[in-house]
């Protein structure tokens, strides 16, 4: 808030200061200190106007991203083992060596950082040099300066088209009556147009010595103190619209605005797959521990059964040795260091480049696009992709989202009076088969176009092309067409005679019919333009900083990959905007012309042509055609009149006193006008009907016909919500003088409060919206989605509760609870609603929950399901969600199939998912498309947002964005369950990994002395992780397919596998472990029982080792997959190929690498010896067996055994090999008498 009263020469260093700590801003006119130096500057304390979104510094990059990755304690602990190396008592390797893993991570981690802030560094820097217009006192005129030279206290001119560089409380425009349209889509996605006023009493002209005078005193000459509000505020980011310029004064800027404010960066979610993972991370921390301490032990027994020194153990330079007790203590850190791949370093790299893959094939799904708005799936967070797939229950809003927030005029009641609109009716049930016809029509014609163009020599990727963009020419002129056929309403033959005989009588102009219409062409913020103009559209530089997100990057990666995917070849359409008018030029993407600045004056926009409506609800633009077809049709808006034409062709217009804005507090929307005829104050009111009927007073003509009046109103407002329509009350009420100078009084002070400001302006309007008089009411459509009934039946027998949170009528909501299959006829529907009392709240759960307890204790009904809904009002939701009734609520709501709530608020959308989140230990999802959906999409653990009409506000807060609910089925039962399933099968598999190929150096300790020696070459085991094996793993977690997208659409039941613990649990992660062992076990003791009694040298004995766990990982690998595909083919035999490649050029080169002991020619000598391909061969079957008689004792019980006589065929051939093996190395060593020796040189 601003304070207006404070003037420069008192507005001192300290004083501002202080009032920077009490949030109270004086703000002063940067005019009068032009030129001086900054400390004279008496804004000098306010944030400057550039911004800083960026992180780094090129001088302090390194330390600071150092700083930002060791708050992942992985990389502390690596690096710290890195450093423990260096310690010569207890390293295991080179020093040098151990570094090179953690450095390749850490480094890979630094440059992606890199490359991410220096894409903000120049979206900030593109940004902050933008062109605008600032008042200059010495040049007497307005100069071009850049957005980063604005400052508090400067005057601001924006010109049609361009961007607001700050907040600017507004002072003139270029309309005659003060008046700026703004469009906002920057900063909530809302593409109607709002409009704003000049601060009252301050500016008239652009008279510069204006200005001075407003920048010295903010009073007015009467020192009457004048309020602003956010109706005269221009917020940084919006784009002037409709408006030749705007001049404004500079009260935020930078950092301090409220854009930035808000933009606190995407929210961090932790999936629940991920904290399993930190969970089992610890768990490999305490068995590499019990590892260390085993070695630690083994190593004191071998040192105290030594009889004599042996050679290879060096004393210090005293010729002292170390005791064998300190001599453990130093071998469990060099343990640490050996066995550290237990810990899998590049895992969580290889998790984020996953789910990276995974979402780049959910953006290029072929039916999560939709033609109609081209528009595809958008995924806004990267790290909850596996989420998807452990949904167990929904809360989705109703308006919007499971209806198409098209809204439609049906039919009205006028003083206690039903006219259905039949033929309106029919129309628009003939309008929907003209649908579906043209729809067919189109398929055939779209497909003969196509085939006459493949025949005319046309390649098949270019027919569909042609052809897409045929089809989607042909759905946006359909689409337009159907929608301009939707505000067309035809009219009731007896309203139309009842508004006749009104206007031909003498009382017409007070008549209740014309004031029922007058009411629904004034009370609205619905914004008159020419339906032959359009906006101009233009790009905004506020777009640009959506790259930063290496999501949306990813999205336009995935955009220019759709003609691969042939799909995204239909050109643009302008689907967001929520105007009652469809603009089918911009959909055929043809560049509109810029609006006359006037169009939108207090000249009839009707004079020269039709008029269309840009309102900010469709509610508003339904209810305003309506009044438009009998005859009453708003003209123009301006802040102070409303030009209506009623049927006699009389134009009327209206003096606007006041406008009370709706609110969710107040639940209605009024205007204060004097009539242009009778020069009476009348007070035009709308809202929901339990907001209303409670403030009706004085009748028309007596009690008894305006209760008879209210009653039929409320009888037909009943019957409207049981059709599933949107239902609105319409009020009118006569203010006297004497009344009206009272309440002016208090609302100025209101106005000119700046403590309090919004609960007294709510007051004021609560004190005006008394003794009210019943007009009428309306019933509006909101038609269901295409398949919405088919979604929730899907999502339900996925095992997935759907609960609808709704602020509509409790029969609105019923009726929309049995038309999308939410509630089915043999439901039983338990009725919560209109409860007052807590007790009566306690009484209705206990004996629900008897009533249900006893039919689960039935032993008649053990196998059988009983089908339980309920429903539930925002005021007994209130009192359900007390602290002392929340169990009972919640043990009642889980044992119902779905749940339905209605009239509850925002506030009380989000408690309820918190609720069942918290208490249930449930993964909840949460959808909808509005603002009031905002705070439920963000407490739950996955978001959705639905991009209709209501802006994008729902879709900038969640965490996946979709265009239509039908999408969410695709979404969840196949790109969930496969993104669950991928990652959990692959974090697995990284565990099974590491474990198996480091339980091998743990095993040779049993024959070293534990001395922490490794029969592998230090190189070739950094290899072996981060090149050889690291890629595979990746790929099967981006690709592979247990079930195919047919199957999993057509059985919702698979989805239940991924629900609870799912597939990643403490079972899997330890029978992983477990056959990890057994592996090590067999591929370590396969080449020790084969070299027994041969005097080959360690790495002679650890390279068949090496090589037999490489194929024993990827065998396994190749099992766990499910769907072979060319990439996994070229992925895995890529692996085996590179590994010998650079084994064979390592060993060929590598003369003293490690010395004393070196790898040279070590493989090329093997590669020459029969015995190295037999202990490959048996290393792996033996130890594959197990897992290969698992698959197919889970095979065999399933139809599709016979796809596992491959496997049989496989191993029973493997099986031989094994035998001949055995034989054949018996012949080789038969009669050798040698014991085993493996060298066990060290570096020591």
């Amino acid at each position: 808030e601003c304070n207006n009263t404070c003037q420069c020469e008192g507005a001192g260093p300290p004083q501002l200061q202080k009032a920077r700590e009490k949030e109270l801003r004086s703000l002063v006119s940067n005019l009068p200190f032009e030129g001086l130096g900054k400390s004279k500057q008496p804004n000098r304390f306010f944030k400057p106007n550039a911004i800083k979104t960026n992180k780094y510094t090129p001088l302090f990059f390194i330390p600071m991203n150092l700083y930002e990755q060791f708050h992942r304690l992985a990389n502390v602990y690596f690096v710290g083992l890195a450093i423990l190396n260096f310690i010569p008592v207890v390293n295991a390797f080179q020093p040098e060596v151990a570094l090179i893993p953690i450095c390749v991570i850490m480094f890979l981690t630094a440059l992606k950082d890199g490359w991410e802030d220096f894409r903000r560094y120049q979206s900030d820097k593109k940004l902050n040099n933008m062109p605008c217009l600032i008042y200059s006192r010495a040049a007497k005129h307005y100069i071009e300066r850049r957005w980063k030279d604005v400052r508090v206290g400067d005057f601001v001119k924006v010109v049609c088209n361009e961007t607001v560089p700050a907040d600017l409380l507004l002072l003139h425009t270029s309309d005659p009556n003060n008046v700026c349209h703004i469009e906002t889509s920057n900063l909530d996605g809302e593409t109607n147009l709002k409009q704003r006023n000049a601060l009252p009493g301050l500016c008239t002209s652009l008279n510069v010595k204006r200005f001075l005078t407003f920048s010295r005193n903010r009073e007015k000459p009467d020192k009457e103190k004048t309020g602003a509000g956010i109706e005269s505020l221009l917020l940084r980011g919006c784009t002037v619209r409709n408006t030749e310029h705007a001049i404004g004064f500079v009260v935020y800027a930078g950092h301090e605005t409220k854009s930035m404010l808000n933009n606190n960066g995407p929210r961090y979610k932790r999936s629940k797959l991920e904290r399993r993972l930190n969970v089992d991370v610890f768990f490999c921390v305490l068995l590499l521990f019990i590892m260390c301490l085993i070695g630690s032990l083994g190593h004191y027994l071998w040192l105290k059964n030594l009889s004599d020194v042996p050679s290879f153990l060096v004393s210090d330079s005293k010729g002292h040795l170390d005791s064998p007790s300190l001599s453990s203590f130093y071998m469990f850190f060099t343990m640490i260091i050996l066995l550290q791949i237990l810990i899998p370093i590049s895992l969580y790299v290889s998790v984020e480049l996953v789910k990276i893959g995974q979402i780049f094939f959910i953006l290029t799904d072929v039916d999560l696009y939709d033609e109609e708005t081209d528009s595809r799936v958008q995924c806004r967070s990267l790290n909850i992709t596996e989420d998807l797939g452990q949904i167990e229950y929904i809360f989705s809003d109703k308006t919007g989202t499971l209806t198409e927030n098209k809204m439609v005029f049906r039919r009205c009641s006028i003083m206690g009076k039903d006219y259905p609109h039949k033929e309106n009716a029919n129309h628009l049930a003939l309008l929907e088969e003209t649908e579906s016809e043209e729809n067919v029509i189109f398929s055939q014609s779209s497909l003969s176009s196509q085939a006459s163009r493949f025949d005319e020599d046309s390649s098949p990727v270019d027919t569909h092309r042609h052809g897409s963009r045929h089809r989607s020419k042909m759905a946006v002129n359909l689409i337009a067409f159907l929608h301009h056929q939707e505000t067309q309403v035809i009219p009731d033959e007896k309203l139309l005679q009842q508004i006749s005989r009104s206007e031909r009588s003498s009382s017409g102009i007070s008549d209740p019919y014309m004031d029922f219409f007058l009411a629904l062409a004034i009370c609205n913020s619905v914004v008159v333009s020419m339906a032959t103009t359009q906006r101009q559209r233009v790009s905004s530089p506020l777009h640009s900083q959506k790259t930063n997100n290496p999501l949306e990057s990813l999205s336009v990666l995935a955009k220019r990959t759709g003609s691969f995917w042939k799909v995204f070849d239909s050109p643009k359409q302008n689907g967001s905007s929520t105007s009652a008018h469809k603009r089918s030029d911009d959909a055929n993407g043809v560049q509109p012309r810029a609006l006359d600045p006037m169009t939108l004056s207090a000249r009839p926009a009707a004079a020269s042509g039709d008029v269309c409506y840009e309102a900010e609800s469709p509610d508003e633009a339904a209810l305003v055609y309506a009044a438009k077809t009998y005859g009453f049709t708003l003209l123009a808006r301006t802040p102070n009149s409303v030009t209506v034409r009623v049927p006699s062709g009389e134009e009327l217009v209206f003096e606007v006193l006041d406008t009370l804005a709706f609110d969710s507090n107040r639940k209605r929307m009024s205007v204060l006008v004097r009539h242009p005829i009778t020069g009476e104050y009348v007070l035009y009111t709308k809202g929901a009907d339990y907001a209303i009927m409670e403030l009706l007073g004085t009748p028309y003509a007596g009690d008894g016909q305006q209760k008879k009046i209210a009653a039929d109103t409320q009888y037909h407002l009943d019957c409207y919500a049981k059709d599933g329509l949107r239902t609105l009350c319409i009020t009118k009420k006569i203010v006297s003088s004497r009344e009206y100078q009272s309440w002016l009084a208090d609302r100025k002070k209101a106005l000119a409060a700046i403590d309090g400001r919004e609960e007294l302006m709510m007051a004021s309007a609560v004190q005006l919206e008394t003794e009210l008089t019943m007009l009428g009411a309306t019933g509006i459509e909101d038609r269901l989605q295409e398949s919405v009934p088919d979604t929730i039946t899907a999502l339900r027998e996925a095992g997935i509760k759907v609960w609808v949170l709704t602020g509509d009528k409790p029969e609105t909501a019923l009726n929309i609870g049995y038309a999308c299959r939410l509630l089915e006829e043999g439901d039983l529907v338990i009725n919560m609603t209109s409860v007052v009392f807590q007790v009566t709240c306690v009484s209705i759960l206990d004996c629900t929950l008897e009533e249900v307890r006893r039919y689960h204790e039935d032993p008649r009904n053990v196998d059988t399901t009983q089908k339980i809904s309920l429903m539930i009002d925002g005021d007994t939701l209130a009192i359900a969600l007390s602290p002392d009734l929340q169990d009972r609520f919640l043990e009642l709501a889980k044992r119902c199939r779905s749940v339905l709530c209605c009239r509850v608020t925002p506030l009380q959308k989000s408690r309820v998912v918190k609720l069942v989140r918290d208490k249930l230990k449930v993964m909840t999802l949460a959808v909808g498309d509005g603002a009031n959906d905002v705070n439920m999409i963000q407490v739950a653990d996955v978001g959705i947002g639905i991009s209709g009409q209501e802006g994008m506000q729902a879709v900038m807060a969640s965490d996946f964005a979709i265009t239509r609910f039908k999408h969410l089925k695709k979404l969840l039962l196949v790109h969930g369950h496969w993104c669950h399933t991928r990652l959990a099968n692959m974090i697995i598999y990284f565990f099974y990994k590491n474990a198996a190929y480091v339980n091998l150096l743990f095993w040779y300790q049993f024959y070293c002395g534990f001395s922490g020696t490794a029969m592998i070459d230090y190189w070739l085991m950094i290899f072996f992780n981060l090149f050889f094996t690291s890629t595979p793993p990746i790929m099967f977690g981006i690709m592979d397919k247990d079930v195919s997208a047919e199957m999993l659409m057509g059985v919702p039941e698979l989805y239940r596998t991924g629900q609870g613990s799912g597939e990643y649990n403490f079972r899997t992660f330890w029978i992983s472990m477990l056959d990890a062992f057994y592996q090590s076990l067999v591929c370590f003791f396969v080449p020790y029982l084969a070299y027994q009694g041969s005097d080959v040298d360690i790495f002679t004995f650890g390279t068949p080792l090496n090589t037999s766990s490489l194929f024993i990982i990827l065998l396994h690998l190749g099992i766990e997959i499910k769907s072979w595909t060319v990439v996994h083919w070229i992925i895995m035999l890529g692996s085996v190929a590179l590994y010998f490649i650079v084994t064979l050029a390592y060993s060929a080169i590598c003369v003293t690498c490690n010395p004393p002991s070196n790898p040279y020619w070590i493989l090329q000598n093997q590669m020459a010896d029969p015995m190295f391909y037999l202990i490959c061969i048996i290393s792996t079957v033996v130890a594959l067996l197990p897992r290969i008689a698992r698959d197919l004792s889970e095979l065999k019980s399933t139809p599709s055994f016979k796809y596992c006589l491959p496997f049989v065929f496989l191993s029973s051939f493997l099986i031989q090999i094994h035998i001949q093996a055995l034989c054949i190395r018996q012949f080789l060593y038969k009669g050798n008498t040698k014991t085993l020796y493996i060298h066990q040189t060290t570096h020591e």
